[in-house]
């Protein structure tokens, strides 16, 4: 099954235990259809982190469950495919990679394929697998996954379909096994959903309104990844800096960031995603006096122009980011700088789209995340008359792609002859060379032995390549 780490596993609570109960249910049922030794899952995951710890909470279940896991889907007793509704492309590739599933199903009927996450939660999408995907068992949207064990014994013993997308439960569940997928490094979620409604953005309506983790359990599951070994936890929110909404304690992402960094243990902490409109000199002050934190902070600007900026309802201006990022740039030492950035969206013209250019050119960002607008249907942006072509949006991509370049060269040429304490992560196997990442989140390579994967190791940088540093292990 590969190299896991079974972690996070609560006390189980009453609803927790009728759980447990049914997934050994499961376990018996699944002995008797398996078609190898033991029942086999294939867990594919679309999208962002979210997503990512999502899949490690159904792969805990499943492994407690008695399944083990495969990268082979043709192999699988149990196939489920994590989707992700922000991009177009991504939807497309989904129903395209659900459509090649039907001769696997054909193959082996006794075989369960399911779908989850944030395109199930919108109900074109569930009527058009109910439509035009009969061979698909199970479908059931963010809101649901405490309830996947019921859902699984449902469809194994009724055998029918069953579509679980209508309840918008927001409750925070704190005792479901989570199954990561590396021994060394993984997420926490701290919080759920957005308020912000962000008019390109799905994310809201899918993932629903802000709510929070009590610190207490948060703390609690760094502690026991700490103790375990973990050596990068990152904190998770589709909005991070809002931390804190809706709880009885009163309480901050600042504050709780400096009750997890008085943790003692040899490890890296990092959180995301931040909206600039939440981001304080707190929680800044903090990043620049801590042990633990990363001196590293994403933070999305989207577009330098506030016009756009105005129209995509992100609640700040070009003035406003650029002061946060002066306050930060003066307080963390060597910090790094990455955003996200949309070009084209509706509206823009090639003015606006130069503001972005030299906001870029002046922050000087350690590596940008680029886009071209994607139309969500759903979304207010969705409905905004968008006159230019999309080859004109690809020159400005390209435009600001070379741009970037450029810094990132820069910046990385400037690092060489420096030591950088990298935390290992895996092989290149292109090059054969170890590569990992600095606390600034840069790609480090040198060459060395797979033992050192999961460690901190100080490697002298000899060598830019663009965004990418290579040197030596010390």
């Amino acid at each position: 099954m590969g190299e896991y780490a079974l972690a996070n596993i609560y006390q189980y609570k009453e609803t927790a235990q009728k759980s447990a109960e049914l997934l050994g249910v499961i376990g018996d049922i699944m002995n008797v259809r398996k078609r190898g030794e033991k029942p086999l899952a294939y867990v594919h995951t679309y999208g962002c982190q979210q997503n990512v710890s999502d899949s490690e909470k159904i792969k805990g279940m499943l492994y407690t469950a008695g399944f083990e896991f495969t990268e082979d889907r043709n192999e699988a007793d149990f196939i489920l495919f994590n989707t992700c509704a922000v991009r177009e492309h991504a939807e497309d590739r989904v129903f395209g990679n659900v459509g090649a599933l039907k001769n696997i199903k054909r193959r082996h009927p006794s075989v369960i394929i399911a779908l989850c996450g944030c395109m199930m939660e919108q109900k074109s999408v569930s009527d058009r697998i109910r439509k035009s995907y009969p061979f698909v068992n199970l479908v059931f949207g963010t809101h649901s996954i405490s309830r996947f064990p019921q859902l699984l014994f449902e469809v194994l013993v009724n055998s029918k379909k069953i579509i679980d997308n209508d309840v918008d439960d927001n409750t925070i569940y704190e005792d479901i096994p989570t199954l990561r997928d590396k021994s060394f490094k993984g997420f926490i979620p701290i919080m759920y959903g957005c308020d912000n409604f962000c008019t390109y953005c799905i994310v809201p309506y899918v993932r629903g309104r802000e709510r929070s983790r009590e610190s207490a359990a948060i703390i609690d599951e760094v502690k026991s990844m700490v103790a375990a070994g973990y050596k990068e936890i990152t904190l998770l929110g589709q909005n991070v800096n809002s931390y804190g909404k809706g709880l009885k304690e009163d309480i901050t992402l600042s504050q709780l960031l400096q009750r997890i960094d008085e943790i003692e243990g040899d490890y890296i902490l990092r959180f995301m995603t931040s909206h600039p409109k939440d981001c304080t000199h707190e929680l800044i002050d903090t990043i620049a006096n801590s042990k633990h934190i990363s001196k590293h902070l994403h933070l999305p600007f989207q577009s330098g122009s506030s016009r756009i900026l105005k129209k995509m309802n992100r609640r700040y201006t070009r003035e406003k980011y650029l002061d946060i990022i002066a306050y930060a740039k003066e307080k963390i030492e060597g910090l790094s700088l990455t955003s996200d950035v949309i070009v084209g969206f509706p509206g823009e013209t090639y003015e606006d789209f130069l503001e972005t250019l030299s906001l870029v050119k002046e922050v000087e960002f350690t590596s940008l995340y680029t886009f071209i607008y994607s139309r969500r249907p759903g979304t207010p942006a969705a409905e905004l008359p968008d006159v230019v072509t999309d080859e004109e949006k690809g020159k400005w991509f390209t435009e600001l792609l070379k741009t970037q370049e450029a810094i990132a060269a820069k910046r990385c040429a400037s690092m060489v002859g420096s030591v950088e304490r990298v935390l290992v992560e895996e092989v290149n196997e292109k090059y054969g060379l170890l590569s990992g990442r600095t606390s600034g989140n840069i790609i480090v390579e040198a060459q060395g032995d797979e033992s050192l994967i999961g460690t901190f190791r100080d490697v002298k940088i000899t060598e830019a390549r663009n965004w990418i540093l290579r040197g030596e292990f010390i």
